[in-house]
Parts: structure tokens; C-alpha cells; sequence
């Protein structure tokens, strides 16, 4: 098969895709190949598009300092939003035979204040990494469930009673604990719901993110927590509250982006 063809074939399920997503914001899916062995597995919320390269071509593979047992690699990126995608990639680890070999932040939100995404999991047998990717579109509509945005801003919460590799390749949160996300955008808000959080409950700090440390230079503040199931939550919740309040005063009702889950 030609390129010409391949290109024809890709434009067509593309805008099969962006129809369907237009009607639902279910992940949408197909079954796209091309003769490198590149599919096209879906997209989801948050302008987030699933892909898997069957065999990563040698020279990319060294470039990309990937270790040679990973012959397969599934990518998740997104222009809107990092936290639900890394959390949704935690959960496809857990089901899948996968690593996860890079996490990368973008600036991007299409012109918002945070961050979009970049994910590569890697795995020997393809199959793995399709699945991997499967599973993570499928989450992104839980996990983009404590996302709240208005036009001054967007508030992001995140929450599971047990952490995995994704999430302690991105925010060193330790393996089979509780873990806590708290992002507030603008910043000024997040320092807030960051003093709040701990305040209403026993937790570890992990650490903070703000706009001129650890994050892409966007105006966020990001405070991670881990410890007892219980309190992990109850400090999400109290900033939850807070951030809500000020970021409604500073720009009116803020909804979820799907349904929340904490």
C-alpha cells in the first residue's frame, strides 16, 4: 500500500472520528494500521489521542534511549490537561505487562493556564502496549471527573487509595500507597488550597509545583500528597471546597468536566 493511500485512509478515519466526537465525549475508537505498524487506537476528553508503533524503527529506538526488550511503545498525548492522563496511564500499568518510560509536560491547554501531555509506555509484546492504551482512554472520563474550569481558570483534583508507576515516575508518590493531586489555576488560588489540604488532615507532602518550579513556566501551583487512605482524601476534599469558592468569585460557576469521582 502507498502512501498516498495511507494518508487517504487516516484523513478518512479522522474525520470519522472528530464526527463522533462531536455527538459524545465517550472515547472515540478505531483501527487504523499502516505498514510500519502504526494504529491509531482512540481519543478521549481532553483533546487526548491514543497511538501504538508495533516496532519502534532501530534508529529512533537509540535515539530515544529506550531498552531493547521494549519493541513496542504506546503514546498518549493530549493538548488539554496532564494529571487525569498520568492518573489514567497508572491504572493501565496496573492491568497491563507495560513500563512507563517518559512523562512530559507540555505547555499547552490550547491557551489556557496548564499543561498538556506526553506518555510513552513501553512493552514486548504489542498487544500490551494497545491495551495499555485502551485502558487509559477509557479512564480519562473518571479521572477528568474533579477537573472544574470557568473562564478565569481551572481547578484539578486527583485521588486513588494505591499509586503506581506512573505516578511515582511523575511525582516520586511512594508505590501502593494513597495518593493526593491538587492543582489550582491560577496560582494564587492553588497556594490557598495547598495550605488548606494540609491543614485539614494528617498527610505527607510530597512536594509543590509552581509557576517558576516544576512545572512549564504556566500559572499553576500543584501540591502532591500521599498517606492513610482517609486523610489523603479528606484533604482533597477541603481543598476542593476552598478552591471552588475563589475560583467562582473570580469567574463564575465552575462545572466538571464530566462527573466527578471524589
Amino acid at each position: 500500500m502507498d502512501d498516498k493511500i495511507i494518508n487517504k485512509i487516516l484523513d478518512e478515519v479522522m474525520k470519522k472520528v472528530n464526527t463522533e466526537g462531536a455527538k459524545s465525549s465517550a472515547p472515540a475508537t478505531a483501527n487504523f494500521r499502516s505498514s510500519s505498524m502504526t494504529e491509531f487506537v482512540g481519543t478521549a476528553v481532553g483533546d487526548t489521542i491514543g497511538l501504538v508503533i508495533a516496532s519502534v524503527d532501530s534508529a529512533l529506538h537509540d535515539a530515544m534511549g529506550i531498552d531493547k526488550k521494549y519493541r513496542s511503545i504506546g503514546i498518549l498525548g493530549a493538548r488539554t490537561g496532564a494529571g487525569p492522563q498520568i492518573m489514567a496511564i497508572d491504572e493501565a500499568v496496573k492491568a497491563t505487562n507495560t513500563e512507563v518510560l517518559s512523562i512530559e509536560l507540555p505547555r499547552d491547554t490550547q491557551g489556557g493556564a496548564g499543561h498538556g501531555s506526553l506518555i510513552i509506555v513501553g512493552s514486548e509484546d504489542v498487544s500490551d502496549a494497545r491495551r495499555a492504551i485502551e485502558v487509559a482512554l477509557k479512564e480519562l472520563d473518571r479521572t477528568m471527573g474533579d477537573v472544574y474550569a470557568n473562564a478565569a481558570g481551572h481547578l484539578e483534583f486527583q485521588y486513588t487509595a494505591r499509586a503506581s508507576l506512573a505516578l511515582e515516575k511523575a511525582f516520586k508518590a511512594p508505590l501502593g500507597k494513597s495518593f493526593g493531586l491538587i492543582v489550582g489555576a491560577p496560582a494564587a488560588i492553588g497556594v490557598v488550597m495547598a495550605d488548606v489540604a494540609v491543614k485539614a488532615a494528617n498527610v505527607d507532602v510530597l512536594g509543590v509545583a509552581s509557576p517558576g518550579k516544576g512545572t512549564s513556566n504556566s500559572n499553576e501551583y500543584i501540591l502532591t500528597i500521599s498517606g492513610d487512605s482517609g486523610a489523603v482524601r479528606q484533604s482533597v476534599i477541603a481543598a476542593r471546597e476552598a478552591g471552588l469558592s475563589l475560583l467562582q468569585a473570580l469567574g463564575g460557576q465552575a462545572n466538571s468536566v464530566t462527573k466527578p469521582y471524589i
